[in-house]
């Protein structure tokens, strides 16, 4: 089944219209139809709008799995909700990389202090 099967069954599952769904993804209903009818793919950000909206997995949507669900146990489930990246157990523990290179760990501390600058700035 491809990515506008699915989209086309999950919204028929919910018996809801195309403008409906479309409304709710802050999407046209014409771009809806073409991501239904497979004419157009929609870009990562919409996937990840239409994973939300069905409570389903972006890797269900593209076809990697069959499952729908997400299977994480509790236990996992916890520690990635709780992932602080400037831990340094998850920065001696992981390999973090851009570009199919390992970020050294002086890396990820300029990375991790660039994304808080720019968040301050923000603010």
């Amino acid at each position: 089944m491809n990515i506008g099967s699915r989209i086309a069954k999950l919204r028929e599952d919910q018996k809801w219209t195309q403008e409906h769904t479309a409304s709710s993804l802050g999407i046209s209903r014409a771009a809806l139809s073409h991501y239904e009818k497979n004419r157009r793919e929609p870009d990562s950000e919409t996937l990840m709008k239409f994973a939300d909206l069905f409570h389903v997995t972006v890797d269900y949507l593209v076809g990697r799995t069959s499952n729908p669900e997400i299977n994480l146990d509790d236990p996992i489930r916890s520690f990635v909700d709780q992932l602080e990246l400037s831990s340094e157990d998850l920065l001696n523990n992981f390999e973090l990389t851009i570009d199919g290179r390992k970020l050294t760990i002086e890396e990820a501390r300029r990375f991790i202090a660039f994304v808080r600058a720019e968040r301050s700035m923000k603010t």
